[in-house]
């Protein structure tokens, strides 16, 4: 009589416990990223001001305005390109991290599904007779649960791939576009 209380004290205890697990994971997966893209700052900034310092200099020396002119063409495809590496970067950073709340997600969710089952298994067998169809709904609930999710993450990874295919291709007509913009630069010279 006492062990259908029990079974659902355990399994509270133990949802409790994998949630709390779940909640460390990705909070330390949250802080790794956050110092991935702090550090990807930090690198960027410095890279940036050495850079402006030297092209400041070099501007400042120029002797007539063609020199000018010609030196701020030369350095337009260049820090585009920086720029497009600092987003493929910040682009990678931000993927990585969705895929790793995915997966840790997935798993809390099939970890907990295989509880869940595993607890109404055991529950039914000690059930009264007649409950079958009580049972039965339950598990088709899991069930319908189950399938919920799976669509909904389905649709999310499709979501993240089409995500990923325009900042790729924003990224690509960037790069065009700074190419397009350094070559005719380069031609008026």
């Amino acid at each position: 009589m006492f062990a259908i209380p029990e079974q659902f004290s355990n399994a509270t205890k133990a949802n409790f416990e994998s949630q709390f697990a779940l909640y460390s994971s990705l909070t330390t997966k949250a802080f790794e990223s956050i110092e991935k893209l702090v550090e990807l700052n930090i690198t960027a900034a410095k890279a940036t001001l050495e850079e402006s310092s030297i092209a400041t200099k070099q501007l400042l020396s120029c002797k007539d305005p063609q020199e000018f002119f010609s030196l701020t063409a030369a350095q337009a495809q260049p820090n585009a390109e920086k720029a497009m590496s600092y987003s493929r970067q910040l682009a990678a950073i931000a993927t990585g991290t969705q895929a790793e709340f995915s997966k840790a997600a997935e798993f809390q969710i099939a970890e907990t599904n295989r509880k869940v089952i595993s607890l109404v298994d055991e529950v039914s067998k000690n059930a009264p007779a007649g409950s079958e169809n009580v049972v039965a709904a339950i598990k088709a609930s899991i069930g319908n649960a189950n399938a919920g999710y799976e669509q909904m993450s389905k649709t999310a990874k499709q979501a993240k791939e089409a995500m990923e295919t325009n900042v790729n291709a924003a990224v690509s007509q960037f790069t065009q576009a700074a190419q397009n913009v350094a070559a005719r630069t380069t031609a008026k010279r």
